[in-house]
């Protein structure tokens, strides 16, 4: 019985394991693809840790449901066309966060700690009043598109030349002068920019 019981802690371990180091694991775009998109909060939660998209868009949502931090696994998350305001400091809990959709909400800011997202690849951000990005944004070093088309984006800082995986910015409907323009480009030369027609605006 005791070798038995051995036998048993023996195998618990060991697909505790296994679960662990499954969790830290990200997946790649084509395994991505074929996970199960969850749309409604409640059923993701009675199995977190196999909830790997989840889309809420369309839920008119004032703020970002707190239990959506409980699902460690989250790789995509897509949150547009609500009315969020605020994107929480929290959401750098989210550790292997691929892909974050938040266009079509009423954004001002974004968190410092949006930095700290390090598997992020896409980050959609179209439609939303953002005024300016938190250097911090310059840690993500994996990050390949940033879409931001009409946004009120007046401040782009020198950090940002940190994202040099970049490789689409898409920008249009925000007016930039052509020295800004310019300065952007110079930032990151690798990547693409989409933008609107220059202006001489002060």
């Amino acid at each position: 019985m005791k070798h038995f019981n051995k036998l048993i802690t023996f195998f618990l371990a060991c697909m505790f394991a296994m679960q662990s180091l499954f969790a830290q694991t990200l997946l790649d775009s084509a395994v991505l693809l074929q996970q199960r998109v969850y749309k409604n909060l409640t059923v993701a939660l009675q199995n977190p840790d196999s909830v790997f998209i989840l889309d809420l868009s369309r839920k008119k949502l004032k703020e970002v449901p707190a239990d959506v931090f409980k699902l460690k696994n989250l790789q995509v998350l897509d949150l547009s066309r609500n009315d969020i305001k605020e994107l929480p400091a929290s959401i750098n809990q989210l550790v292997n966060l691929q892909k974050l959709i938040m266009a079509n909400n009423s954004l001002q800011h974004l968190p410092i700690t949006i930095g700290d997202l390090s598997n992020l690849t896409f980050l959609g951000l179209n439609r939303n009043l953002i005024e300016d990005l938190p250097a911090e944004m310059g840690k993500l070093k994996n990050l390949e598109v940033l879409e931001m088309w009409d946004n009120e984006l007046a401040v782009v800082p020198d950090e940002l030349k940190g994202m040099y995986s970049l490789r689409i910015w898409e920008l249009r409907g925000i007016l930039f002068t052509p020295e800004e323009q310019n300065r952007l480009k110079s930032l990151l030369p690798d990547a693409h920019f989409y933008l609107s027609p220059s202006c001489n605006c002060k």
